[in-house]
């Protein structure tokens, strides 16, 4: 198992037929061989296991890849669950550049993310 920063960027969608460079998330987490995230390696290193949110001209966010009984998220503030963004079936997805991860952005709708980079930290 090694930390990986993943690079992702909006894929195709309303409103970006191209996708866009300027919409999407940097994050670092325990990714295994099989591009598979590693749990238990998560629980060792959560703290290392940080994202960033880049939207256009909107200010980035910072935060922290988390994981409760239900699912795999992006979380920027400790206390405020609202702004929680959920990602899909992350551990059953293979994190592999040109592979798709899905996102819940804080508008409540799911946006597709082409993986473009998978980096050893």
């Amino acid at each position: 198992m090694t930390l990986k920063r993943v690079r992702m960027e909006l894929a195709r969608s309303p409103g970006f037929p191209d996708g866009s460079a300027r919409h999407g998330y940097e994050f670092v987490a325990p990714i295994n061989e099989d591009g598979q995230l590693d749990a238990s390696a998560w629980r060792e290193n959560r703290k290392a296991c940080t994202v960033r949110r880049f939207w256009a001209d909107e200010p980035q966010e910072e935060g922290l890849l988390r994981h409760s009984k239900k699912h795999w998220y992006f979380d920027y503030d400790d206390e405020e669950e609202a702004d929680d963004e959920p990602l899909f079936k992350l551990d059953r997805h293979q994190i592999v550049e040109g592979e798709y991860l899905s996102v819940t952005e804080p508008d409540g709708k799911l946006y597709a993310f082409k993986i473009k980079s998978v980096q050893p930290v």
